[in-house]
């Protein structure tokens, strides 16, 4: 099962819950939403009541194989048979001990909570014992929508809300993979991460021949309240438009806006492990970014021996992202997994953020099975206790190519020992040689004769032997050079390509730490 480093689940008290889905009874989606505000301002106002444990002692301490034999009966889902969107249920336990409230809005507005019902989950093997529980009205982990994504005659599952403020989501002919979080809250940092959680959600019925719903959600956590509105439209890129109405409880010194989690444990750029047979094993292999500039930044993923943190500032970003840019089998021959099926994912915001950065955080890992890489945008201003924020973005997956890109990208990119076979006087094992290829754009139709040249920069050590040249077959470059590091410092590198003064490519920009080496 995928886990993630740290992570948490959260529930909504009972009285808060009811006394919330009474207010908000016959009321428009925009009304309802304004009631969820008003109550995670008051939230925000009062002191923070952590969850009290309300599931019994069988459900708290099962097993991951034991959680896998309770399952949801798909006879059971909401709005079967009723339009294009099905919703089925997640059993709380495992993992999940502080379950979340789930109401159900019909199209006149009315407001219902669902209930949990035993009738609703089938258990079986290890779980079987589990049935004769007393168990009604206990809440659920969570909840996964489904629609026709990939054919007319079945509803796939397309989306998850399950654990914290976590969901994942994933578009035609893709698997899942990385995750989405609705905020994130001094993550990496020395006295460690806060997760926020949604405490409940409102599912609006869709009409049925609607091709996209809302979900409407309460987060909640010591130093936060928030109000979120998600309208998701699943297809060959699944979207989701994303309102955040933000209330500090606390003074948050850094805030993480659209966080978006994945996994690398290795791939082209780190050093391979001896006893793995797969090429790469990663959800994502690089971050993307565009600056508010237009300039096109792709960031490399890897697998550090110690925790990395480093920002891409800018002043009103155009978007972000995790990209698995390896879309073919031959990439991971992973029968089981199938890497190449995981969906990049990327984050456009719909109006001005203002000055902040893209920060990346990359966590060392010895398994496949944990998250350990996260990317979010912080505003450059900190949010104060008592003020007020509202966020609005889009957040949708993609294959390999984020939307609006249209210069050449990175294929690939190696690194290696620069040394040259049978020299009698080799360098040092620290200095380095990159392989940077380039593909796509105006690149594909270039001769080899054009003068296409590389900018490069690093803020240390020294630059040798910079090269570019056209690879066999003609649709790629190459950009090739040495690094000679200075001592132990790191080097920043930034590297794209030009034809007579008009860039062609990304930036590639990668950072390279001594300590790689050992």
């Amino acid at each position: 099962m995928k886990t993630t480093l740290q992570r948490l689940s959260l529930a909504l008290p009972l009285a808060l819950a009811l006394a919330l889905t009474k207010n908000a009874s016959a009321a428009t989606q925009g009304e309802l939403f304004d009631q969820i505000t008003d109550r995670a301002r008051q939230l925000a106002a009062e002191p923070y009541q952590e969850p009290e444990p309300s599931l019994p002692t069988e459900l708290v301490e099962m097993g991951y194989d034991q959680y896998r034999e309770i399952r949801f009966r798909p006879d059971q889902a909401i709005w079967k048979d009723e339009g294009l969107f099905e919703v089925q249920l997640f059993h709380p336990g495992f993992l999940y001990t502080e379950p979340v409230r789930l109401n159900l809005v019909d199209d006149q507005g009315e407001v219902s909570p669902l209930p949990f019902r035993q009738e609703r989950f089938r258990y079986d093997g290890d779980a079987s014992p589990l049935a004769e529980l007393p168990l009604d009205d206990i809440g659920h982990a969570g909840f996964r929508l489904h629609y026709p994504l990939n054919s007319g005659e079945y509803r796939d599952e397309f989306a998850v809300f399950l654990g914290a403020s976590y969901f994942r989501l994933t578009g035609r002919e893709q698997g899942y993979g990385l995750s989405t979080r609705g905020l994130a809250i001094d993550t990496a940092t020395p006295h460690g991460e806060e997760f926020p959680a949604f405490r409940e959600f409102w599912l609006v019925k869709p009409g049925p021949d609607d091709t996209r719903m809302t979900i409407l959600a309460l987060l909640d956590s010591p130093s936060v309240a928030g109000a979120y509105r998600f309208d998701i439209r699943p297809g060959e890129d699944t979207i989701v438009d994303t309102e955040a109405r933000l209330f500090a409880r606390e003074t948050i010194e850094k805030l993480g806006i659209a966080p978006l989690t994945s996994m690398y444990l290795h791939g082209e750029v780190g050093r391979h492990p001896d006893d793995d047979f797969r090429p790469r094993v990663h959800d994502s292999s690089g971050l993307a970014m565009q600056t508010g500039e237009g300039e096109w930044i792709w960031r490399p993923l890897n697998n550090p021996e110690n925790l990395r943190l480093s920002r891409l500032q800018d002043q009103a970003p155009g978007g972000f992202g995790l990209i698995q840019r390896q879309r073919d089998f031959q990439a991971f021959l992973d029968t089981e997994a199938h890497y190449e099926r995981r969906p990049s994912q990327w984050v456009q915001p719909l109006e001005a953020w203002g000055p902040g950065s893209v920060e990346l955080v990359e966590i060392p890992s010895q398994s496949e099975t944990n998250d350990n890489i996260t990317a979010y945008w912080v505003p450059e201003q900190s949010l104060a206790a008592g003020e007020a924020r509202t966020y609005r973005y889009r957040t949708h997956t993609f294959a390999a190519v984020p939307p609006g890109q249209e210069v050449a990208r990175v294929l690939r990119t190696r690194q290696g020992w620069a040394a040259v076979p049978g020299q009698e006087n080799p360098p040092p094992h620290s200095r380095r040689q990159f392989v940077v290829d380039f593909h796509g754009g105006e690149l594909s139709s270039l001769a080899a004769s054009q003068p296409v040249e590389l900018s490069l920069e690093s803020s240390s050590g020294e630059i040798l032997d910079p090269r570019v040249e056209r690879l066999p077959g003609g649709e790629a470059w190459r950009a090739t050079f040495r690094l000679a590091p200075d001592k132990d410092q790191p080097a920043d590198m930034r590297l794209f390509l030009t034809l007579n003064q008009h860039r062609l490519t990304e930036t590639w920009n990668y950072v390279w730490y001594p300590d790689a080496l050992r």
